[in-house]
Parts: structure tokens; sequence; C-alpha cells
């Protein structure tokens, strides 16, 4: 059978058309997610291997799209080292890290034994996939710590900098922490089956490109060494809102670069260097837009990608809970039928 398109073009080899799927594609905006949510809890889907793999597979069957991506949340890694947390209507909500003494009492969990549930609904998942690839996550380490830090969701990022700022040994040992904790946990994925990784950095376009290089980069640099993938497994590293900065996000490593909508995919491509396959970059929000309108965008997209070999097309960010299913398939049909290479 041969590789999966996917994972091609995460090695930016020749492809015959660009391939798709779309981060947060199993959730709210689904009537089949909701059916099941409307029968247990948001942990019970995260924790329950056959729940967390059949949700994993709503969108395939749906859409087409050409990956997987595991149901799970990228703060469960954080419960695992000590915090508390719970899932709210307002979001999720923590007891705030931000003292020496609150990041001392983490620890670095063996996610392999810790997280067996996600480690489960892999390999439950992937014997149902076929030929369709799965995709492991995990946040990455600044992500993590400013949840950790604010107790939850932020616009400023207020208590994350102060920390950062006045007490960076405690902030840098934070780091050092979810580093080897997320390093564990992709690992293990790894080990369970997933054939490639996305790391999340959802919230690091609150830094200023020099705290960006100061505070975060040593330790993704030291997080991408540590995946044990062996040159088998691709890494994408998506970053939020990092256009100030993407210089310094090709630093880390990794193997394919996901982008957010600011900044146009080809300019952010020349950018990163072509040595990094590409993903991204539509607005979540253009799936609002009318047909043509919504065409003209995804053509705009594919076009600025020029063909060239590392495009994986996606959204900018996960789609939005409002978003109505058949603006999905719409989208996925128009990536399939405008890349055709024999089109």
């Amino acid at each position: 059978m041969p590789e999966p398109l996917f994972l091609r073009a995460c090695w930016r080899e020749e492809v015959e058309r660009t391939p798709v799927w779309l981060m947060r594609q199993a959730g709210r905006y689904m009537r089949a997610y909701r059916e099941v949510r409307r029968r247990h809890s948001f942990m019970e889907l995260c924790k329950n291997p056959r729940l967390a793999a059949e949700v994993t597979l709503q969108p395939v069957r749906a859409f087409r799209v050409d990956a997987a991506i595991i149901f799970s949340d990228i703060l469960l890694i954080a419960e695992c080292m000590g915090a508390r947390l719970e899932y709210t209507r307002a979001g999720p909500k923590l007891e705030p890290v931000r003292t020496p003494e609150g990041v001392e009492a983490l620890r670095v969990p063996d996610a392999g034994t810790e997280m067996g549930y996600l480690l489960e609904a892999i390999r439950l998942a992937k014997q149902k996939l076929g030929n369709t690839p799965l995709i492991g996550f995990a946040g990455a380490p600044f992500t993590l710590a400013s949840y950790l830090i604010e107790g939850g969701t932020s616009r400023s990022f207020m208590q994350t900098k102060r920390l950062m700022f006045t007490s960076p040994d405690t902030f840098s040992e934070l780091m050092g922490k979810l580093t080897s904790a997320v390093a564990g946990l992709l690992n293990a994925q790894i080990e369970a089956g997933a054939d490639a990784l996305q790391v999340f950095d959802s919230w690091v376009g609150c830094l200023s490109p020099g705290d960006y290089e100061r505070y975060v980069l040593p330790h993704m640099k030291r997080l991408m060494r540590s995946i044990d993938s062996r040159g088998e497994v691709p890494v994408i590293h998506f970053v939020n809102q990092a256009g100030g900065f993407l210089e310094s996000v090709s630093q880390a490593g990794g193997d394919v670069v996901g982008v957010d909508w600011r900044v146009p995919i080809d300019i952010a491509w020349r950018r990163i260097g072509y040595s990094f396959g590409i993903q991204g970059n539509l607005d979540p929000l253009a799936l609002f837009a009318p047909d043509r309108e919504l065409e003209l965008r995804v053509r705009e997209v594919l076009q600025r990608a020029a063909s060239r070999p590392g495009h994986i097309f996606n959204l900018g960010h996960g789609v939005h809970r409002a978003t109505p299913e058949r603006r999905v398939r719409l989208l996925v049909e128009l990536v399939r039928r405008l890349s055709s290479r024999s089109a």
C-alpha cells in the first residue's frame, strides 16, 4: 500500500494533490459529536479509549480528510503532573502555579503509564483508520505554562509575563519540567502507533521576538531533540500569531511549521525556509463566507503555496464551534479539486 498523501507531504515529497485536515476537526460543530457528548462529559470522552477513538473517526468518515488527529486535550498532561484541573462552561480551570514551591510540587509523569487511556485510544483508532494517518499531539511548554500560571485562559497573559520577568529561574524550572513531560508524552504516542505528531503553541504569539528567543526557544529546541521519531514520524510545530518571529520558530526544529492566517503562506514559507514543510493557513471564519468567496480564499492559499512539495492545507486555527458541517465538507472538496495536479 503506498504511503499516505499526508505523510508524503510532511516529508516534502511530490504529491498528486494537496492533503487537507483541520485542527479541531472533531468537536462541537459536528452533530455526531454532540450526540455522544450529551451522554458523556468531556473528561469521559478524553479518558474512555473507545469513546475517544470513535470521536477521532467522525470527521474522517464525514469529510474524507487526509489525516485524523486523536481526540484528547493538551491539559491532561498538566493533571498528570499534579495540577488540579476541571472543565467548566467558561473553559478549563487550574489551580495557579506561580511560586517556586508550586513548580517544585509538579512532577514529570510516566506518560506511558499514567496516560494509558490516550495510548489505548490511539491503538483503537489505528485499527479502524486503514490507510488514513493518525496524528498524536501535545501542547507546547509555553502554552502549558501559561495555562498553569494564569489558572486558565487569558487575554493579557499578565501573570505569565510577570513571573517570566520577575522570577526567570522559577519560570525556566517550570518550562524545563513541562518540556520533559511533553517529550515523554509525545514519545509514548509514537510507541502507541501515531503516524505523525503536532505540538500546539497556541499562546506563544503573546510574546515579543526577543522574549521568545530568550525564554522559549531553548526549551523548544530541547523538546524537538527529545522526540524519538527516528526520522520516521514527522513533527508539526504549530505556532499561533508568531508572525513576528517565524525565523526563530524555525530554529526549534521539527519537519513542518503550522502557521495562522495573519501572514500570507508564501511569505511565511520563505521566512522559515524551504527545508520545512508548511501547514495552513485559511482563516477559520472564512468558512462562514459565501461559497464563491470561500473558493477564492482557498484558491489564494493554494496559489501562494504554488504546488511546492511540503504544503498541507489546514485552517490557521481550529474549526469554530458554530461552523455548519456542510461548510467543512465544501472546504475539503474545494481543496481536493482545486489542488489536483491534473486539473
